[in-house]
């Protein structure tokens, strides 16, 4: 029974086969079917996974340029900081430099004035101010060999372009022992140097002459002192 049931069956499905056309398939079928396999092998996923890595890829290089940003401006910030605590030193050590010269420039003069007033040959003058200038006064210690004291009070003002002048008064001519230019006050001291071989003296005065100094005296006595 079972037998004539498989024949039943087989023989149904060879007249099906039989009762269908034969139906070729396209050439470029193989072709087209194959190409859509590799080309779906080689696309990459498009899934919410890859899209989340392309945000935190994103997120990530955005905070890193922002952290460099930050950085750099701290670096700007100490770099500006550093300068200026350069420029500050620098400043510092300027007026330290100032002040130390200012010292030894004083401390020369101390001696140059000691050694003056120690001399044995030291003469002390005294001058009186005359007409341009009657309330003026000074005193000078003078050595042949080591030089002038002065020390004045009470000068007038200077004009503009013009500078009191101490002159050693000679027989034969005055001799210029430098230029005096009075505080605010009126007051003037220095220390001068006067030739040794200068001739001998009979006076000492002290006028106004243009700035800068000129070879023999041509403005007005100011102060007078006889030797």
């Amino acid at each position: 029974m079972i037998d004539d049931r498989n024949d039943l069956d087989a023989a149904i499905v060879q007249g099906l086969a039989q009762a269908v056309p034969q139906v070729d398939p396209p050439a470029d079928l193989r072709a087209r079917v194959l190409g859509s396999i590799g080309a779906a092998a080689v696309s990459p996923p498009k899934s919410g996974f890859s899209g989340s890595l392309m945000w935190l890829a994103t997120a990530a290089t955005l905070a890193l340029v922002l952290g460099l940003s930050l950085y750099t401006g701290q670096l700007r910030r100490r770099v500006r900081a550093v300068e200026a605590d350069l420029r500050l030193a620098d400043a510092r050590a300027a007026a330290g430099e100032q002040q130390a010269a200012e010292a030894q420039r004083d401390a020369a003069a101390a001696q140059s004035s000691l050694l003056v007033l120690t001399a044995p040959d030291m003469t002390l003058v005294n001058l009186a101010g005359q007409r341009a200038a009657p309330n003026a006064s000074a005193r000078a210690a003078w050595s042949r060999s080591r030089g002038m004291v002065f020390t004045g009070r009470n000068l007038p003002p200077l004009p503009a372009g013009r500078v009191y002048q101490l002159w050693v008064v000679t027989a034969q001519a005055p001799v210029s022992a430098g230029l005096l230019r009075p505080d605010a006050q009126g007051g003037v001291s220095g220390t001068f140097v006067t030739p040794p071989d200068i001739s001998a003296p009979v006076a000492l005065a002290v006028t106004i002459e243009p700035e800068g100094g000129v070879p023999a005296p041509t403005g007005d006595k100011y102060l007078v002192g006889l030797l």
